[in-house]
């Protein structure tokens, strides 16, 4: 069977799973969270462990309160992206209750200078990418998984009209750059770790994080405006959000990518403070540490032991 078949029953899988009502969908992710913190799941580990590094300042009850927040945003996030995925993006767009700062976002695409949507790991990004396509053309950069049904499955469910899928591998930059060039818009979501020469190390809630400088790269050679996006989750039982967009500052594109890198973090990190719960701790951001520093992987004492 080849990959793009095996996508296409995936796909038919899920689809039939989101039949269900959002309620339930709900109640679904709300059961998903609680099996991840039962069964002490990868997922539970190592948001546990990045809560206890970046929000020292908690107690312990606290940070298990955090942690319970955490695994329940994350799990129902997952619930939304599959939701999302298989219904068509008019209906989920009728899901935004308020939409702030659209108006900075046409007027940068008006003025042809190209625009990088700068979208943190925060709320669900899989519905902003549907928002962004439905104002026109968009390039968006994304990992390819190491399957190539997994990576034909992502080509079916964000291949929605509008967006281009560029791999982050080989010509990549180049062709984010003739996106830009051309007065294009294209999205990036800079907060994954990259390879080692590929970033710098800056801090990020108080933890030297390596963080890509691929923003400042193509800001500084393009001139392209800039912007914050991500759409928040509404407290409530309904699958509902809020739609945010705000200028991103000029020191982005500076001749200093260290300090353009580091100004990034410190944005990406007061938009997470808003609403902490819905960012993605399940990431293991801090694995890579700071050369000569003496620190240690702080995940590394996270894998359990296989049983015999």
């Amino acid at each position: 069977m080849d990959a793009t078949t095996k996508a296409g029953l995936f796909y038919r899988l899920i689809a039939l799973i989101t039949r269900l009502p959002w309620p339930v969908m709900r109640h679904l992710g709300n059961a998903l969270a609680c099996l991840w913190t039962r069964l002490d799941a990868r997922e539970s580990r190592v948001a546990r462990r990045n809560i206890a590094q970046v929000f020292p300042q908690l107690n312990p009850a606290q940070q298990q309160a955090m942690h319970r927040q955490v695994m329940t945003a994350t799990a129902r996030q997952a619930m939304e992206t599959l939701w999302f995925w298989t219904h068509r993006p008019a209906d989920n767009l009728r899901r935004l209750r308020q939409q702030h700062g659209q108006a900075l976002y046409h007027s940068a695409r008006a003025s042809g200078q190209g625009l990088i949507v700068i979208a943190p790991h925060h709320g669900n990004w899989e519905l902003l990418n549907q928002w962004l396509a439905a104002q026109g053309p968009l390039a968006i950069v994304y990992a390819p998984p190491a399957s190539a049904s997994g990576d034909a499955f992502l080509q079916r469910v964000r291949g929605v009209d509008n967006i281009t899928q560029i791999r982050a591998e080989g010509p990549a930059v180049r062709q984010m750059l003739k996106t830009l060039k051309a007065g294009g818009t294209l999205a990036i979501l800079p907060d994954q770790q990259p390879k080692q020469g590929d970033g710098v190390f800056v801090p990020f809630f108080g933890m030297q994080a390596l963080t890509m400088t691929l923003v400042n790269r193509l800001a500084s050679r393009t001139g392209a405006d800039l912007l914050y996006a991500w759409c928040e989750r509404v407290d409530g039982p309904d699958l509902a959000f809020d739609l945010h967009l705000e200028p991103a500052p000029a020191e982005l594109a500076g001749e200093d990518a260290h300090a353009a890198t580091a100004r990034l973090n410190k944005d990406i990190e007061a938009i997470v403070r808003r609403a902490p719960a819905q960012y993605q701790w399940t990431y293991k951001r801090f694995t890579l540490r700071p050369p000569g520093s003496g620190q240690a992987n702080p995940y590394a004492d996270l894998r359990k032991p296989r049983r015999h």
